[in-house]
Parts: C-alpha cells; structure tokens; sequence
C-alpha cells in the first residue's frame, strides 16, 4: 500500500520579519491539517486495509496536479492569551486536480478525524467543491468514507434545521459535468446520497455499505437486528437495487475505475466526448462472427465475446454487470471514440427485458444522451419479460421508461439486430422519431436476425391451437406451420423492402461501424449543451 500523503503546501523556512510569528502559526496549522487525524488514528486506519483521504487523492490524480483548497477550516480552541490551544481540521480534504491532463474537482472524506461523520465536518467545504464544479464546469469526484450524521450535532449547532443544503448544486450538477461517487466504507444518510447522486456509484466489495440509515436506525424504527453487509451491502446496493453501478475489490481498482469511466466522457456538456489514438485496424474483420449465433435457438452465444471482437482492443468498459444482467451496458471505442453500447445476454433470463435490465437501459441511455455519446444497440431482444412476478414487479412501466428514454434522446444511433427483436422491447431497437421528429433509422442485420411483433413459434400456438388439436399429427402440422412463417420473417424480405438497409456479414460489422461513427461525432458536434426532456 503506497503511504506517501498528498500535501498542503508547507514551507520549511524559519520565517523572519513583521509577519514572522503569523507565517509560523499559518505553517504549524498547515502541518495539522497534512496530518489527517494524528499518526495514532491513521496507523488504525491503515490496519483495516484503508488508504487515507489524501492518499485517495495522490492514487487518483496525475503525480504532483492535486492543489488543496481549505486546508485551515476546522475547529480551533482559543486560551487565554487568545492563541490557538488546538486546531482539529475538518474531516474533509478538497481540492483540484488533473485526470489525464484535464481539470478535475475531488472532495475525499477523512475518517481519520471522527468517522468522516458530520460532526467533525465544515460542510461549507466540502458544498464549495462540488459549487466549483458546477460555477468551472469540471468533472467532479466525491470519495465518500462517512459514518453520516450525529446528534452531537445539535450541541454544536445550538438549534435543529430543515434538512437540506440550498447552496449545494446537486441535481444541476448531472446535467453538465461528470459525476463520480465512490463508497469506501459505511456510507449512511448524506453519504449514500452524496454517493447515489452521481452518474457512476462505486463501491468495495466487503468494505462498503450504502443505506439510508444503518443498523442501529433500522433497529429503533422496525425492531430488526441486522448487519452492515446485509443491510447494504454489495448484493443490495449493486446486484438488486441497481443503486450502484459498480463494485470492485479495492480501493486502487475503484480509483483507477474512476479514471477509466471519465475517460470516455467531455468535461462537461459543451464540449465533444474526447478521442484517443486508435492502434486496432478500422478495417479488421474477425471471421469468428460469421459464426458466432448458433443456428440452433436454443443455444446461447456469449455476447462479450462479441464486444471484444468488434470494438477497439480494450476499449470496453461495463457498468452494471450484475444488475438487470440479460442487458449490458457500456462504453466503447471505434476508432479512437467513445461510444455507448446496449446488447442483449441471452445467457441470463434469456436476454429478455425485466424491469431491472428496463431500469439500467433508461439510464444509460440518458447518460449517452446527456454527454453526447453515440449508441451501438446490438441487438438479441426476446421481448418483455413475462410471468406473474414480471408483472407484479411493474416490468411493463418500466420497459416504457426505456423506450421513452431512447425516443427523448437526441444522439445518433446505430442498431444490428444479431438475433431475434420481438414484441415491445424489439421495437425499442432505436428512436422511432426522437426529439426532431426526424430521427434516422439505422438499422442492419446479421443474417441470423428474426424480428416480428411476437415469436412465431408462440404465435402459431396461439392462432393455429384448434386447428394444431384437431390434426392427424399435431406436432407435424405446428412445426409445418412453424417452417411456413420462419420463411416469411427471413430478414431478407424486410431488406428487399428496405426495413432495414442492410444485411451484413457480421466479419464486416467492425468497418461499418468505424465509417459511421466519424459521422456520429460531426452530429454530436452541432447539438453540444445541456439536454432538455419532457415527462415519462
């Protein structure tokens, strides 16, 4: 574990002249402050495998880029000859620095000094950090390591207040610049919302927690003794609730997570989503793919496999993997730009859409939308999930919430139908109309694609059930029904109808996709700013 602390500046200099003793006592309280919580509190700190507030901030910026702001706030005891008797920073440390040479604005809290709770806060500080970014239009990074509130409080403040900051921009802040949230420990009431209020929630798997009030809440309001982890633990937070985008092993896998996830994203909403230098050929087609979806339905492809091969070497990046998991989501490169990516798992639930893969697309296709980024949406869509727990769960309202998000984006999209695009769901394969009323449908196939308002096997069951009842053989009759209106959905009757504009050689998708997106990012270019969306 790397111990060197990022440092306020403190000079060394025995200082000399009329400001003398007040350069001194300004470099003393400086010394304070690099201290965190005192040598005692960090070495405890340390032994529970944690990296302090100001070590976060060293493994996430560019070497020697961390500028602190506020190093002196805190609480000071005054003696009798009215001189500082003792100086406890606040448990806070903020600042600006740079990710990949760009300007970046990063609060981490300080359990070294009273829990990081905000008791020990001048929340002043740490409103100020996240107000920088909004007023400078800089990504913003929170590393959250807070117990929340105390009581104690109340002996400090002297009165009760409505809850509530109304100088902290947070909302506003998600419509402009990136976000990050980081849970590096329990992380109760503020702290879950100053984590959850990001475009990206990361967490530690066995190390954080995240839950509106903490064990000892839940057992004076419900009389339920429970844990931290069972509370909001990973398989809450991320798996179930989708509250967090993220999970990972350590702290140094969040951090560099971090820097990844940014790296796709601009700055803010002004400014295009950045390209790096491409090594991978545009041209390169991987043979693999022409034979990647099994003839046989009933098998399963691996869809990861896929994304691999098409975009850029490395390039992509998942959020969200174990919630709503028949859906992926994530970013990628073609040809150096960052793109936003949707494809269907058929390996979990069959690839179908419940409510919480509805959930995820809606928003990560808003997160798209809101930075600019053009959506590759490869599909293999069976439909809305069904059942009486999909319906129970309300799967229905939130696949709408879906396909009203994909309608209200304003980015390009490019859509591959890989297998099969049924029902509801499959018409959400792009917008229909988008917010100009003009949206382009670019929609391809692979020739493995079938499409159609339901599946044709379910479909002849339900139309043809007398007629399949009262045949000689029946089950010779459904399957000679069956082969009747596969031959119809051929892929290749809807393109000799341009209902869609190609089908392709799924070798070649890679090139098409690296044609287009130069394309994409020139539209992208036209339509730079704040995203506006009506009600869903």
């Amino acid at each position: 574990m790397n111990t060197t602390l990022t440092s306020a500046p403190v000079a060394n200099t025995v200082q000399e002249g009329d400001w003398a003793e007040d350069l001194q006592e300004l470099n003393e309280r400086r010394a304070i402050a690099n201290a965190l919580g005192g040598e005692e509190q960090v070495a405890k700190h340390h032994a529970l495998g944690k990296l302090t507030a100001r070590e976060r901030i060293e493994h996430l910026l560019d070497a020697g880029s961390f500028g602190e702001i506020g190093a002196l706030a805190g609480a000071v005891k005054y003696g009798a000859d009215r001189k500082r008797a003792s100086f406890t920073p606040s448990n806070a440390v903020v600042g600006i620095g740079k990710i990949d040479s760009r300007r970046t604005v990063v609060a981490a809290d300080d359990f070294t000094i009273r829990g990081g709770s905000s008791e020990g806060s001048v929340s002043e500080k740490w409103i100020y950090a996240d107000r920088y970014a909004w007023e400078y239009k800089l990504p913003l990074v929170r590393m959250i390591d807070s117990a929340g509130g105390s009581v104690k409080l109340l002996d400090k403040l002297g009165h009760t207040k409505i809850p509530g900051y109304p100088m902290l921009p947070m909302t506003q802040l998600l419509g402009v610049v990136p976000v990050v949230g980081i849970a590096l420990g329990a992380c109760a009431g503020l702290g879950a919302v100053r984590v959850g209020a990001s475009h990206l929630a990361i967490m530690i798997r066995g190390k954080s927690q995240i839950f509106a009030g903490g064990p000892p809440v839940v057992k004076q309001a419900l009389g339920i003794d429970i844990d931290k982890e069972s509370l909001g633990g990973y398989e809450q937070m991320h798996r179930y609730s989708g509250a967090v985008g993220l999970a990972v092993d350590t702290e140094e896998d969040a951090l560099k997570a971090t820097r990844r996830f940014l790296s796709y994203l601009p700055a803010n909403v002004w400014e295009r989503p950045p390209v790096v230098s491409c090594t991978d050929p545009v041209d390169r087609c991987d043979p693999w793919l022409n034979k990647a979806i099994p003839a046989d339905k009933r098998k399963v492809f691996n869809p990861r496999k896929i994304l691999k091969s098409i975009f850029d070497e490395g390039s992509v990046f998942e959020m969200s993997p174990d919630f709503g998991g028949s859906t992926i989501t994530c970013f990628a490169r073609l040809k150096g730009h960052a793109v936003g990516v949707l494809t269907n798992n058929p390996m979990i639930m069959g690839g179908a859409l419940t409510r919480s893969a509805a959930l995820k697309m809606a928003r990560f296709v808003d997160l798209c939308d809101t930075f600019h980024l053009p959506i590759v949406n490869l599909a293999d869509q069976p439909g809305v999930m069904t059942g009486a727990d999909a319906e129970r769960e309300g799967t229905i309202s939130a696949a709408l919430q879906a396909m009203h998000a994909i309608e209200q984006s304003g980015v390009p999209w490019l859509a591959i139908v890989l297998r099969r695009c049924v029902g509801l769901a499959g018409a959400m394969l792009s917008p229909l109309h988008g917010p100009s009323g003009t949206s382009l449908p670019n929609r391809y196939a692979w020739p493995s694609a079938r499409w159609g308002s339901i599946p044709v096997e379910g479909g002849v069951a339900a139309a043809y059930k007398k007629d399949i009842a009262a045949a000689e053989d029946p089950v010779a009759h459904r399957l000679d029904l069956e082969a009747h209106y596969h031959a119809i959905s051929s892929p290749m009757r809807t393109a000799e109808r341009f209902g869609v504009l190609d089908i392709i050689e799924p070798a070649s998708t890679r090139p098409l996709l690296c044609a287009w997106v130069e394309d994409a990012y020139q539209a992208t270019g036209r339509r730079l700013g704040p995203v506006g969306r009506t009600m869903r």
